[in-house]
């Protein structure tokens, strides 16, 4: 299924393919150089924060989505009215030394620790542009991601990374396929780590009864397993905790008087996070709720995984 016809993600008029604008491929160049490129299609590329290239979406209606070459990092979903829903941390350096903090990070081929660095590599890497398009002033852009010697230093495979973001009045959804282009077949874990911009004490989550829970607090190197009993849960401390086999939909009250829908398609689980006192400069603003595929995923050669996720404020 492709995010075009993700019957949840997007409205009629997106069922025909989109209109195919330009197919060209920047990776870690100046912003300068492609300035005008994509600027009548509601989508600029501009110097953003440290003068890292991002993508700027903007719809007829007035919002607008940031996007950085780096990680191929959503840093801002704003609604026409400027209110942004995501929340990026007040540590967050722009320097390429680290990854974004914040935003809608990439988690890829590792969820959390193992073998290779924390969350894998595809958040500490420049994207590629590879196609932008528009279809009634709805823009969206596809950003690729290609092993190099950088990730086979950490993860010896040939892969290929598509990540399409399509912006709406009010709607952000994104569409990420992971295909095997080696010889050997390979695994991998993944997530998107999204920040939503939130006072914690009024954040309320639905959707998770029933689900069975791995539980990090107060181990996270042995969670406890158990089940959500709750219609709601609550942030009232730290909280670091994965739903497996999640629900399709979940509904997001941020506190400050927004409720976002969370769909997705075949991202099987989800996880709430908030540092609570471990981050003490920023805990009560933002909250985490990811799409996540906790269980490896495994790819023969030539074999793709596809994820769609459609945020909406309801």
């Amino acid at each position: 299924m492709s995010i075009s016809s993700m019957k949840i993600a997007l409205p009629t008029q997106y069922s025909p393919c989109f209109r195919r604008v330009n197919r060209h491929k920047y990776k870690g160049v100046a912003a300068a150089s492609l300035r005008g490129d994509f600027a009548t299609l509601g989508m600029n590329v501009t110097e953003g924060e440290g003068n890292l290239p991002k993508v700027v979406l903007t719809s007829t209606s007035g919002s607008e989505a940031d996007v950085y070459l780096f990680g191929g990092c959503i840093t801002s979903w704003k609604l026409a009215n400027g209110k942004d829903l995501l929340f990026v941390r007040p540590d967050a350096v722009f320097n390429k030394k680290k990854p974004i903090s914040g935003g809608i990070p990439h988690c890829f081929p590792q969820f959390g620790p193992g073998p290779i660095q924390q969350h894998g590599f595809a958040r500490n890497v420049d994207w590629s542009i590879l196609d932008s398009e528009s279809v009634e002033g709805n823009p969206g852009v596809t950003l690729e991601l290609k092993d190099d010697a950088y990730s086979r230093s950490m993860w010896d495979f040939s892969f290929q990374a598509t990540y399409k973001i399509i912006l709406t009045e009010k709607s952000l959804s994104t569409e990420l396929i992971i295909k095997n282009t080696d010889k050997k077949p390979f695994s991998f874990t993944t997530a998107l780590h999204t920040y939503f911009r939130a006072s914690i004490t009024g954040v309320e989550v639905e959707g998770l009864k029933g689900c069975k829970t791995l539980n990090k607090d107060p181990d996270p190197t042995n969670p406890l397993e158990g089940v959500e009993e709750r219609d709601v849960v609550s942030f009232p401390g730290f909280v670091d905790c994965v739903y497996l086999d999640a629900p399709g939909e979940l509904s997001l009250d941020n506190g400050l008087g927004d409720t976002i829908l969370i769909k997705n398609t075949n991202w099987s689980d989800a996880v709430l996070w908030n540092p609570h006192l471990q981050m003490e400069a920023c805990y009560r603003d933002f909250v985490c709720v990811e799409n996540a595929k906790i269980r490896k995923v495994e790819l023969e050669p030539d074999q793709s995984w596809t994820a769609l996720q459609h945020l909406r404020i309801a």
